[in-house]
């Protein structure tokens, strides 16, 4: 079980959002590069990135910084948020990025994954984002009819790196997440599932890493911000895999 802390950046600053929502923000940091120098210090090898500000405009809105974070040595990166073109996501690879988190564009646009898949097979995540039981995208500024399992089911042979799963619900809220739900993206994913959304204390982490085989990592955010959860004693919880290897 990998355990990777997040950094969202929206208008060059590290905040953190309620549920999705661009208008409650919580900005921790004005220094992203120190924010993923602090993570990496606790022992970090892995950072999820997303840039909230590309999210919404459907193009990179925070290159420059997301390089930087890229360029330290030890230090791999996955990034999402507005990656919707093959030339977006060979942009990122060539500044360092080692993966990126696709959406929106995978649901409007089923041959935009295929393609992403097969031209970077195992960099690519699709990022399934889920709303009341609905895909949601957009930036999370919309929400579709579609269910998560109805994209499980168009994955097939995609090769893939995995999923990232979140319940927007949960995001943010410090609650705790929503293992039944992670537990049927587990369950009908093809791909391993990174779980996201809710993870607030060290019972959290551990009762997903029981949760199922096919959850092979943690993305944490609020609660290393807010302290409810101790980056270091996690890592030991989970036997000290620190992202070094994915």
């Amino acid at each position: 079980m990998l355990l990777i802390p997040a950094i969202d950046l929206k208008d060059g600053k590290c905040v953190r959002l309620r549920q999705g929502a661009m208008d409650q923000v919580t900005r921790y940091s004005d220094d992203p590069l120190g924010m993923a120098a602090q993570w990496q210090n606790l022992g970090a090898r892995y950072l999820h990135v997303v840039d909230l500000d590309g999210a919404v405009t459907g193009h990179p809105q925070h290159l420059p910084q997301i390089e930087a974070i890229a360029h330290r040595p030890g230090l791999r990166i996955q990034v999402g948020g507005g990656i919707r073109q093959v030339s977006t996501i060979q942009k990122y690879l060539d500044v360092g990025v080692d993966r990126v988190v696709v959406g929106t564009a995978a649901l409007h646009n089923p041959e935009f994954l295929s393609q992403a898949a097969t031209t970077f097979p195992g960099k690519v995540l699709l990022g399934i984002d889920m709303k009341n039981g609905c895909v949601a995208v957009q930036g999370w500024t919309e929400v579709s009819t579609m269910k998560p399992q109805q994209l499980f089911e168009s994955l097939g042979a995609l090769p893939l790196a995995g999923v990232v799963f979140t319940d927007i619900s949960k995001d943010g809220m410090l609650e705790g997440p929503n293992l039944s739900a992670l537990k049927e993206a587990a369950e009908a994913s093809p791909v391993p599932v990174v779980a996201s959304g809710g993870v607030t204390s060290l019972q959290d982490v551990q009762a997903i890493q029981a949760l199922h085989a096919n959850i092979s990592a943690i993305i944490i955010g609020k609660a290393l911000y807010e302290g409810t959860l101790n980056l270091t004693e996690a890592f030991t919880l989970v036997g000290e895999n620190r992202g070094a290897s994915l």
